[in-house]
């Protein structure tokens, strides 16, 4: 078994889809049926989908941690809100890696594959 498909409920859709675009994800603007109109992005078999609220919801949920490998962790955090840097680069047991926040207060870790370099 492996996770295939994670979805965020965002207040401001747009703008979480732009925060993760900065970070290298593409995503396509579509809706499934009569549902809502959402972003989605694919990667190696896992979609991560960003939402609007749903009418129950009246604020995202922050608690949400997502992780992500990436090629080249310097060059990636130029992109991004030096505001949004909440632990810096550090080597790690785990390896290069920071903690960075979304526009909703997630946190996102990020870390420097070097398999994804070769």
């Amino acid at each position: 078994m492996r996770l295939n498909l994670l979805i965020l409920r965002s207040a401001n859709p747009e703008e979480l889809t732009a925060f993760y675009m900065t970070l290298g994800l593409r995503f396509v603007h579509h809706r499934h049926g009569a549902g809502p109109y959402h972003y989605s992005a694919e990667m190696d078999g896992f979609v991560l989908e960003i939402y609007p609220l749903s009418k129950s919801q009246t604020r995202p949920d922050p608690f949400v941690r997502l992780g992500f490998s990436v090629v080249n962790l310097d060059e990636l955090l130029r992109k991004v809100s030096p505001g949004s840097i909440l632990q810096v680069p550090l080597k790690s047991e785990w390896g290069y890696r920071c903690v960075i926040r979304d526009p909703e207060g997630r946190r996102v870790e990020l870390v420097e594959d070097v398999l994804e370099r070769e």
